[in-house]
């Protein structure tokens, strides 16, 4: 079993932050999901999130803007494991232009219609939809 954190990072008009995978990850290439990845061995979700988000998206967050949202088991068929994901929520200011691409083709603000219509990644499929529809994606809305 893999372990990943996702991170969902909402900006002020409720558009979503998405990645555009190139072909070399093993798990689902050339799909949309979120920011995120492996948690290495001896590590916990939370930081994993933050340190993943640095990562691939040059954000740097303090601890405690992320909150955890979900925690749900997906099956990789790459890897033939059922592995479990927690999935991070924040709320920025930032825009396209503050985000630098660490991993895949683009990471871009996505509005959500358009991201609902996106090729996601497995994980995605069900948590893009799922947090679109939500009371806590209603609540940043709200703010």
């Amino acid at each position: 079993m893999h372990r990943f954190s996702s991170i969902l990072l909402v900006d002020r008009r409720g558009w979503l932050l998405l990645q555009e995978r190139d072909e070399h990850p093993v798990i689902d290439p050339e799909k949309w999901g979120l920011p995120g990845g492996h948690v290495e061995d001896g590590e916990d979700y939370e930081p994993a999130a933050y340190r993943e988000l640095e990562e691939e998206t040059g954000i740097r967050m303090a601890p405690g803007e992320l909150r955890l949202w979900r925690e749900q088991r997906v099956f990789h068929e790459a890897y033939g494991s059922l592995d479990t994901t927690q999935v991070w929520v924040g709320v920025t200011d930032l825009t396209d232009a503050d985000i630098v691409v660490g991993e895949g083709r683009q990471i871009v603000f996505v509005a959500p219609a358009e991201a609902r219509r996106l090729d996601l990644t497995t994980s995605a499929t069900t948590v893009v939809p799922d947090f679109l529809d939500s009371p806590e994606y209603r609540e940043i809305l709200t703010r």
